[in-house]
């Protein structure tokens, strides 16, 4: 209420009074969700007191430069770059409306983009961790469809939903290959190691004595396909029953698989092509390089690798 009665003396009043327009704007005609206005509410009073406290008086005064230093404050206190990219889109939409109520003349919000965002990296599980978790016990049926479940995606390192949409006929059991349809619609063929194809041998009987007539690979017991989301319950639940010390995802596991095959023979081109990555960089990024692996290996293969400290090559024997 002061800033209406005694706008001269609120610095940061005229943009205060926008955010309000433009919050019942968004409440009343476009007609966003509750949860939406509320995001906006809180990014646009956020910029609003940032105005306030650098006297930022009138709508005219804020300019492209005044949006990036914003944007670069909000960083430097330690905000995440997707929360920074929310809040910059919550301006986008302020000028917007005001610009259509001619009550700006530009958009300085214009070119203005947050920090790149830099996924974490899952953390890739030991040999040793992968194979207690595979080794779930033959206990029932739903038990015999899980171990196939994470053997296959221990296996191939398919995505949780290439793996979910998977059906029978791309399933070859004699070549040790299955055809996935991963991103983009873009087919590609995976191995499948032995003890994935035996599990999935042993599933597919079960399958058959159950009546389960259902193309789809993983199914529950009244030929239901598994959804991602089921699935990703699935692999939590056996790494707690199998007693590893983290919660275990299905990505993860796509992980562990590509940087296992990384360390084994550091072809980060095979493991492009096994993952379904169009561009290389993905890969780098995606797999979790080990660069003192990679030094060593380095040492070992490259014919003038040595270096100081490495042996009598360096004393000039």
């Amino acid at each position: 209420m002061r800033a209406e009665s005694a706008p001269e003396r609120d610095p940061a009043s005229a943009v205060e009074q926008a955010v309000k327009a433009f919050l019942v704007h968004a409440r009343d005609e476009l007609g966003l969700s509750p949860a939406t206005l509320s995001a906006y509410r809180r990014d646009l009073e956020r910029f609003a007191a940032w105005c306030r406290d650098r006297e930022l008086t009138r709508l005219e005064t804020i300019d492209n430069t005044a949006v990036r230093s914003f944007a670069a404050g909000e960083h430097r206190r330690g905000l995440k770059p997707r929360s920074i990219q929310r809040r910059l889109s919550a301006l986008r939409r302020l000028f917007g409306y005001l610009r259509r109520e001619r009550l700006v003349d530009s958009d300085p919000v214009a070119d203005v983009r947050a920090p790149r965002y830099k996924p974490p990296l899952p953390r890739p599980l030991d040999v040793d961790q992968v194979l207690a978790l595979l080794n779930i016990p033959k206990e029932d049926e739903l038990a015999a469809r899980d171990r196939a479940m994470l053997e296959l995606f221990y296996a191939s390192g398919l995505r949780v939903s290439e793996l979910a949409g998977l059906s029978w006929d791309r399933l070859d059991p004699g070549e040790g290959l299955v055809r996935v349809l991963g991103k983009g619609k873009k087919e590609r063929l995976v191995p499948v190691g032995r003890h994935a194809l035996t599990a999935l041998g042993h599933w597919r009987g079960i399958q058959a004595r159950q009546g389960i007539m259902a193309d789809r690979i993983f199914t529950s017991l009244k030929g239901r396909g598994l959804g991602v989301r089921a699935i990703q319950k699935r692999v939590a639940y056996w790494s707690d029953r199998q007693g590893l010390d983290q919660r275990v995802h299905p990505h993860q596991l796509r992980h562990s698989f590509a940087s296992h095959i990384l360390e084994s023979s550091g072809d980060l081109r095979a493991v492009q092509e096994l993952l379904g990555h169009a561009n290389l960089s993905t890969t780098q990024i995606y797999t979790h390089l080990d660069f003192q692996h990679l030094a060593k290996v380095y040492d070992q293969t490259h014919p003038r690798a040595k270096r100081p400290g490495k042996g009598k090559a360096d004393s000039g024997e």
